[in-house]
């Protein structure tokens, strides 16, 4: 007989891993947290996600959903009369918000990463020339998508907010290697103002990580190797 056990596969750095973690708690949904090891992949992992067999995944009466922001729709449709809805009601502004979500992860967060790997003080400023100009494309997306009010969403955490305030953690752990700051007051007002109140969201605050023990955490994933 399935089980409605809620439980996440992940870990507790992951940024994509956040995701269904804010979705559930915006959701009042009680979850199990199945913490991987950095470094191996549990055997529940692999069979429940034998294609990519990479985290998260969301599992919900003995039934695996895979990919962070499917997880995210799926949680917002599961249990659609629990809080409000994550996506736009508006056909057009819900396609935006999938449009900006795939941006920052097929983008802008591969950009930010690139920072930390940069080789060289020149290949750091050309990476952060170009988050910058991601960014400064976020920032306008927020006022068209907020309309004033203080989430990309509207007056609640949704969809959008969710996909890119995940990397908030990593992107403060960015600023602090490069010495530069990314968001903030002068360059995106908006945004800086936006990351103040999502981080201190009920539904994010309890998984967004601490930044000293990202930035540990970040100094073991991109050490390099002795010569």
């Amino acid at each position: 007989m399935a089980s409605d056990e809620v439980k996440v596969i992940g870990a507790w750095a992951s940024p994509f891993v956040m995701r269904p973690r804010i979705a559930l708690n915006l959701k009042s949904v009680s979850y199990e947290f199945l913490q991987e090891t950095f470094g191996s992949k549990s055997e529940l992992l692999l069979k429940s996600n034998p294609v990519h067999k990479k985290i998260p995944v969301l599992i919900h009466a003995d039934k695996p959903v895979c990919e962070s922001n499917i997880i995210v729709e799926y949680v917002d449709e599961t249990w659609s009369t629990s809080g409000p809805s994550m996506l736009p009601s508006n056909p057009y502004d819900r396609a935006i918000a999938r449009f900006w979500a795939a941006y920052i992860d097929e983008k802008w967060f591969p950009s930010l990463k690139s920072i930390l790997q940069a080789e060289g003080e020149e290949a750091k400023k050309a990476v952060l020339a170009q988050v910058e100009e991601g960014t400064a494309l976020l920032e306008k997306a927020f006022i068209d998508c907020s309309k004033g009010k203080p989430f990309f969403n509207g007056e609640h955490v949704g969809y959008l907010d969710i996909a890119f305030g995940c990397f908030l953690g990593w992107l403060r752990v960015t600023e602090l290697a490069a010495g530069h700051k990314v968001l903030g007051e002068a360059k995106t007002p908006s945004l800086s103002k936006w990351a103040e109140q999502f981080c201190n969201d009920p539904a994010v605050k309890p998984v967004m990580p601490d930044t000293a023990t990202l930035a540990e955490f970040a100094k073991k994933i991109f050490a390099k190797p002795a010569a």
